[in-house]
């Protein structure tokens, strides 16, 4: 079928339709596989999972699979580069003998005019011979470790801080981009008013506008939730008077990690707002301070100031702009707060918490802290028809997204799945160019009747930590999506410990050569001095995540393709992917539990 052909079609183009699938140009869409906002139909493509690097589908004619593994080692242009006025990575180059309807990859149209075959370019690619055998070419060593060890960030918790001493070793975080920009975020602190230590990983959808705000915002609304009366009273004076703020949170920030200092001053007329009515609410008897619903009412105040600050606009026209961005965008969030032996985890959307729990025989069990709000998850489908009316049943999920559009069922922003019709139109219509020539602004989501369908109230737990509980990883769903959590826990508690278990090699099903078999062998008996290669466990973690082969083992070729994969195409292999590892002190916690 050829390309004009599939344009006919009407069908929608975006990789949130199809992730990993086939890609056609025919209608204006965002460039975020969550979000879709085609009118079309969805779900064209098949993803595709496998340890190679597949770039169309299984089913193809011989001819086919001969020629792409020219592809994926960009020989392409190399034997078509006289026939052809293209540059390879774009792989516009058409052919009768590929199928467009096999491609992952079809062509933006514009390339269509810089990249015209010659005529009968096929039989004068046929008549050059080649005697050398291709050429593969890989990253070094040094420059996958460049790459890699680009975003690692570590702390450490010093051991005598004035305070309590702290149940928390240290952290290590680490980001890989897939979209170029990232969209997602990381944040860690220390309450510095309250005990307690904050972590959280962003996962943004539709731009990084909802992601980076969150990350910069959600902590502090956290740490004035906890705060108790006295100290919130003495705050307020101290700005009434001029006074030197006291310091809330001591931020541990990669240099890389951006704040915003053009807002500061909108979002510290926003928190202070918040401050001021908790004042209000609070008789000044000063109970308890309940974490859970501490952390409830941080995440619901800052969703719905993102959404009063986009209503109301700004004079500064950058900042109008940016408020509307961030609105109309979205971003999930997993946040952990770790205060002595309590462990409390806020999640609103799809990324994860999981806990590493080391048994007495030395193995690894994972512990599950969140739950995805997705489709595959009935008790968040069942909230979902419950909180619309009956007539809506079948139409508010469809194709396992909500409204068919959106992958998350919780998130920040996307106050296109908020805001009433007559909402959207009216900020959309007073807002900045920008925002009324965006297509996607400007689309109303089907079958949007009863409004809104999506929240950013986070399901939070609880869990009091044991000696046995060595770490904590939070990680955006590009670390799941390639990784079971047995697989994520037993990897890191193995870097932790720095020990690998000695038992028989288990090949699954694959029937293993000699070679192969001496491979792995050799693979493992170098383990125990490439454990040490990375100084970051979420370093390490990633480097498993991108580069594993069928048999659990990081291969070199594949890391080092997976990674050179240029921006247009690494997008349709995985997601950007955000981790924080978080090692507890386990002597600590068992003196916790002694004293009690």
């Amino acid at each position: 079928m050829s390309i004009s052909a599939l344009l006919s079609m009407g069908r929608c183009c975006c990789r949130c339709c199809c992730p990993r699938g086939l890609w056609m140009l025919s209608a204006p869409c965002c460039d975020d596989r969550r979000m879709c906002v085609c009118p079309g139909p969805r779900r064209i493509g098949i993803p595709v999972r496998s340890s190679g690097l597949p770039l169309i589908s299984d089913a193809m004619p011989a001819p086919t699979q001969l020629l792409f593994p020219l592809i994926r080692n960009c020989e392409l242009s190399r034997i078509y580069g006289t026939a052809c006025y293209c540059h390879h990575k774009h792989l516009c180059c058409s052919s009768p003998y590929l199928p467009q309807s096999r491609l992952r990859y079809t062509p933006h149209p514009a390339y269509a005019t810089f990249c015209r075959p010659k005529e009968n370019w096929w039989q004068y690619s046929q008549g050059r011979r080649y005697a050398s055998t291709p050429q593969k070419f890989y990253l070094t060593p040094p420059q996958v470790n460049s790459i890699l060890k680009a975003n690692e960030y570590s702390f450490k918790v010093p051991e005598f801080d004035g305070k309590n001493v702290s149940s928390v070793l240290g952290f290590d975080s680490n980001q890989l981009p897939a979209n170029a920009p990232i969209e997602d975020r990381r944040s860690a602190a220390t309450c510095l008013q309250t005990r307690g230590m904050l972590l959280g990983v962003f996962d943004g959808h539709a731009g990084c506008a909802c992601s980076q705000a969150v990350s910069e915002r959600l902590f502090y609304y956290i740490a004035v939730s906890l705060l108790p009366h006295e100290t919130l009273l003495e705050i307020e004076n101290a700005v009434e008077s001029g006074r030197a703020l006291l310091p809330i949170l001591q931020w541990h920030k990669h240099p890389n990690d951006y704040f915003s200092k053009e807002a500061s001053k909108l979002y510290f007329n926003s928190l202070r707002t918040y401050w001021q009515e908790l004042i209000d609410l609070n008789t000044g008897e000063s109970p308890d301070i309940d974490v859970k619903e501490a952390l409830i009412n941080a995440f619901k105040r800052l969703d719905n100031d993102i959404s009063l600050e986009a209503q109301v606009g700004d004079p500064n026209s950058f900042l109008n702009y940016l408020v509307l961005r961030v609105a109309f965008s979205g971003a999930t969030a997993c946040v952990a707060h770790v205060d002595g032996v309590d462990l409390h985890v806020a999640n609103t959307g799809d990324s994860r918490a999981m806990l590493g729990v080391q048994e007495e025989d030395g193995s690894w069990s994972a512990v599950t802290l969140s739950n995805d709000h997705n489709a595959q998850n009935e008790r968040e489908l069942e909230r979902l028809k419950l909180e619309h009316p009956k007539n809506e049943a079948k139409s508010v999920v469809k194709q396992d997204r909500l409204l068919g559009l959106l992958m998350p069922f919780r998130a920040f922003g996307d106050v296109k799945f908020k805001w009433s019709i007559d909402l959207q139109k009216r900020v959309i219509e007073s807002g900045p160019d920008q925002l009324n020539d965006n297509e996607y602004t400007k689309f109303i989501p089907p079958n949007y009747y009863t409004p809104p369908y999506l929240t950013a109230e986070p399901e939070v737990t609880y869990h009091r930590l044991r000696p046995q509980d060595k770490f904590l990883v939070l990680a955006t769903d590009g670390l799941w999506e390639t990784m079971h959590r047995q697989d994520v826990v037993r990897i890191v508690g193995e870097y932790l410990t720095g020990m690998h278990h000695q038992q028989p090699i288990a090949v699954g099903g694959y029937k293993v050569t000699l070679g192969q078999m001496h491979g792995l062998l050799t693979e493992r008996r170098a383990k125990m001095s490439s454990v040490f290669e990375d100084q970051n466990a979420a370093t390490h973690l990633i480097r498993h995540a991108v580069g594993n082969n069928e048999f659990g083992a990081v291969d070199h070729e594949r890391l080092s393709k997976m990674l050179s994969l240029p921006e247009e195409l690494a997008r349709m292999y995985r997601d950007d992917i955000t981790i924080i590892v978080v090692q507890f002190n386990s002597h600590v916690v068992g003196a916790y539990q002694n004293q009690e």
